[in-house]
């Protein structure tokens, strides 16, 4: 059933606790004349927000979209951008689940909608999109956002604010996006709710969802938000595990050498409150210099090189400015406690950056996504933004959060590609056996048909989950192992743990 077809379920989940319920004739809009009533209001909304079709798009598509701004803050003027996508199938049933994407200041619609888990993926070289085999509306209903404001199309009318972001407003704005959006929504309130994301959203996640359990307290019982879990991959969870854990796997990976190595054993202590001398910053700066030409997010794939990035351009008819090219390789203020902000690695195409990046950037596209409608963003979009100058608060553990949610009973998945350096499958083990949760079954290997696809471990309220291959982002480098992982997930099934051929 489609989203247009649904939304008679609307009289079923908005008016339920209002002071009477629609019937199935009055939900058909009035015409002219008529009294004006709420539902019409919502179809309104909706519509409005509809994406007939993008640029470039496959004829048939199978689900509908829809794409526009919610407000996250109203005195302030922030506004979040979205994309949603409805599932291939039984809409009405499927799960939603809101994807996040890290940074702190990395675009979810650049990233995890293009070139990850959405249902289009950008074409080499053609001003196309293509269908994505292994797109995550099979399973569920996707919801992409560009947080916090002043990222991609996501804008705030109060320029000071993008001086001010850091860990709690961002939750805040997002959990005030999340209320406005399920209004616009309302026949998605009832369904089961999901979080998703990686890296950077291994602060993100964590903390909406606590904001959310918050507000389910406060809030009336129709105004709840159905949260059922959480999953985060390759995620930055807890600094002094993270960077323990980063310096480890790059030597035992055989990509510093011994005297790198041994600096930062010497020089860094990897307190859990982040904070490290003037000489540990001097080896980390070291570290990162000797990596600068292999693709720390994914070590054992091609890295984006100038040569490769020329070709790259060469077969699109977009400009050449230097507005439009890939930012260099830059590391962020400190390794300790954040994310590198620089452009990882796609399976197929190291520099498929910049294909997302001229693709978005075209007047077509954003007039059929009703992003920056009156063309009043002073910048253009980009994969990760500059246009927040400051990161004002960063917990060094966003493990308290995590327990949290373990304790609220939610369904807790951590993401483990085994092939990124960046926040390595060591980080995370490091940083989960701080948590103190019991085991409840061993480490084992699942696999993808006949092949090991990688390896879990069941805790005591929380699954670990690694995949064989992949670097940090997970569902652009393994796919079809992803996809496995994400529907198991949702149906809160273990991962196989026979082959099958």
């Amino acid at each position: 059933m489609s989203l247009t077809e649904n939304i008679l379920l609307v009289v079923l989940v908005v008016v339920v606790a209002g002071a009477g319920a629609w019937t199935a004739a009055e939900a058909v809009r009035p015409g002219k004349g008529h009294h004006r009533d709420p539902y019409e209001d919502v179809f309104d909304r909706q519509e409005a927000d509809r994406v007939e079709a993008l640029p470039g798009q496959p004829s048939e598509v199978g689900f509908q979209q829809f794409a526009g701004y919610v407000t996250a803050n109203e005195s302030h003027g922030r506004a979040l951008f979205y994309w949603f996508f409805e599932a291939t199938h039984d809409v009405e049933h499927k799960p939603l689940v809101l994807w996040l994407n890290g940074g702190p200041g990395c675009s979810s619609v650049g990233y995890g909608a293009l070139e990850e888990l959405g249902p289009f993926l950008v074409q080499k070289g053609k001003p196309e999109i293509s269908l994505n085999p292994n797109s995550w509306n099979k399973d569920a209903n996707l919801l992409f956002v560009e947080s916090p404001a002043g990222v991609g199309f996501s804008y705030t009318n109060t320029t000071k604010d993008l001086s001010q972001f850091g860990d709690e407003l961002t939750a805040t704005d997002a959990h005030a996006f999340l209320l406005n959006w399920f209004k616009r929504f309302p026949q998605f309130k009832g369904h089961d709710f999901y979080l998703a994301g990686e890296s950077y959203a291994g602060h993100y996640i964590p903390q909406l969802g606590v904001k959310i359990l918050e507000g389910n307290k406060k809030a009336h019982r129709k105004d709840r938000i159905n949260l059922k879990g959480i999953m985060i991959g390759n995620a930055a969870m807890d600094a002094s595990s993270d960077d323990r854990g980063l310096a480890d796997y790059a030597w035992d990976h055989a990509v510093i050498s011994d005297e790198v190595y041994g600096a930062i054993k010497r020089e860094c202590k990897f307190p859990d409150d982040g904070n490290e001398s003037d000489k540990c910053q001097e080896a980390w700066n070291h570290f990162f210099s000797v990596m600068r030409d292999i693709d720390l997010y994914s070590l054992y794939t091609p890295a984006c090189t100038d040569a490769m990035a020329n070709a790259s351009r060469s077969h699109t008819n977009s400009s050449s400015s230097s507005s439009s090219r890939r930012r260099p390789w830059k590391l962020a203020d400190t390794p300790l406690a954040k994310v590198h902000r620089g452009m990882p690695y796609n399976t197929y195409d190291p520099c498929v950056d910049y294909d997302v990046l001229d693709y978005l950037n075209r007047g077509d596209v954003q007039k059929a996504l009703h992003a920056n409608v009156t063309g009043m963003i002073p910048y253009r979009w980009e994969p990760c933004s500059d246009a927040l100058s400051d990161w004002t608060d960063s917990p060094a553990s966003t493990l308290p959060a995590i327990k949290q949610l373990v304790d609220a009973k939610l369904r807790v998945w951590v993401l483990s590609g085994d092939t990124d350096d960046r926040v390595p499958v060591t980080s995370t083990r490091y940083a989960l056996r701080k948590l103190g949760l019991a085991t409840v079954k061993e480490w084992r290997e699942w696999f993808t048909t006949d092949q090991v696809g990688g390896y879990t471990l069941v805790y005591d309220g929380l699954t670990l989950v690694t995949v064989r291959g992949a670097g940090h982002m997970v569902p652009m480098i393994t796919p079809v192992q992803a996809s496995q992982v994400f529907a198991h997930f949702l149906a809160g099934n273990e991962m196989p743990d026979k082959a099958v051929v």
